[in-house]
């Protein structure tokens, strides 16, 4: 009967971490969909400012200043969404790490949208 006992235990115990690892491979994978969902808003965001008319005559350092400001709720939510992904991904990396490369992320965004702006914009008279 302690056998039977054991060994139900042992099943309910691997039934349990495998339920537990699953579970956090489901986590970890909602993480990543959510915040490659969000990147994905934010570039479409900035796509848009980019596209934008009355960006014509702005210089490299006013188109800058005006996508630094622009999108701010996608901004914003890319970067909640991809510091979660790490924090699910890398529990055991302090959260100011994250948090920097979180920011990084934006700020790459950000470069990358005005050196396109810089490279396909009309020649200066």
């Amino acid at each position: 009967m302690r056998m039977l006992m054991l060994g139900a235990a042992l099943v309910m115990t691997s039934a349990a971490m495998t339920y537990s690892a699953m579970a956090d491979d489901d986590d970890a994978r909602g993480a990543q969909k959510l915040a490659m969902q969000g990147r994905d808003d934010y570039w479409h965001c900035l796509a848009r400012e980019y596209s934008r008319d009355s960006n014509q005559g702005l210089s490299e350092q006013d188109f800058g200043r005006s996508v630094a400001g622009a999108c701010p709720s996608e901004r914003q939510y890319y970067r909640v969404a991809l510091l979660d992904y790490l924090t699910t991904q890398y529990p055991s990396i302090d959260s100011g790490a994250h948090l920097a490369t979180a920011n990084r992320a934006v700020e790459s965004a950000q470069k990358d949208i005005v050196t396109a702006f810089v490279k396909h914009r009309p020649p200066q008279k």
